[in-house]
């Protein structure tokens, strides 16, 4: 199967801002045709010739330019439909994605890891949707990691302590202790080893200060 075609976000503007120009550019045309065309001037030429050979109602004689009005109300409408089809689309494909991953990220920022964002697109938005589920997965597998490494630490306490508080101490506790220890400080080494693997914020004690 191939991959995904993928669709930048400044293409999906462009492409927006394009199709009302587009428009625009339609209506202007029409009005430049119609005025520069020259029929609109000759029938209002010729409508006020008429009336001086004898009586013509008024209407008659603008009737051209309350075409032209007509037409200019119609055009206009036609721009706001096509402005409401891209508002439409603009906040179906990207205002109603980032308010999705915002609660997202919202909830996984106050501890809440099982959430998931899903968006339906093949562009930046959706690269980033899938950044913050693996960074909340990858939070998820540290705090899981780090919670195993306490529980077995803890138990390693436990079993040193008890071998510590026997009333007959013998080598063999000792020992026994010792071996807890040496188990507790691996797993502590393994929880260094992986904190090391991460680059973390530092802050400059003047800046501090």
């Amino acid at each position: 199967m191939g991959a995904k075609k993928r669709y930048s976000l400044q293409r999906t503007m462009i492409i927006y801002f394009l199709l009302i120009g587009f428009a625009s550019l339609l209506v202007g045309i029409e009005f430049l045709a119609d005025f520069h065309g020259g029929n609109l001037k000759n029938e209002i030429w010729e409508n006020i010739n008429q009336a001086g050979d004898h009586p013509v109602d008024q209407e008659a004689i603008f009737s051209p330019i309350d075409r032209m009005r007509s037409k200019a109300m119609l055009m206009v409408g036609i721009i706001m439909v096509v402005i409401l089809i891209v508002l439409t689309m603009f906040i179906r494909h990207i205002t109603e994605p980032l308010q999705h991953m915002i609660g997202i990220s919202e909830k996984i920022s106050s501890g809440d890891l099982s959430q998931t964002i899903r968006i339906d697109a093949h562009n930046e938005l959706a690269e980033l949707g899938r950044v913050i589920n693996e960074t909340a997965s990858n939070l998820q597998e540290i705090i899981m990691l780090s919670n195993g490494l306490c529980a077995n630490g803890q138990r390693h306490i436990e079993d040193a302590l008890k071998q510590l508080d026997r009333e007959n101490l013998d080598a063999n506790h000792v020992d026994s202790a010792r071996q807890s220890v040496h188990r507790l400080k691996m797993e502590l080494d393994t929880l260094s080893e992986f904190v090391a693997c991460f680059e973390f914020y530092s802050v400059d004690r003047h800046d501090v200060g």
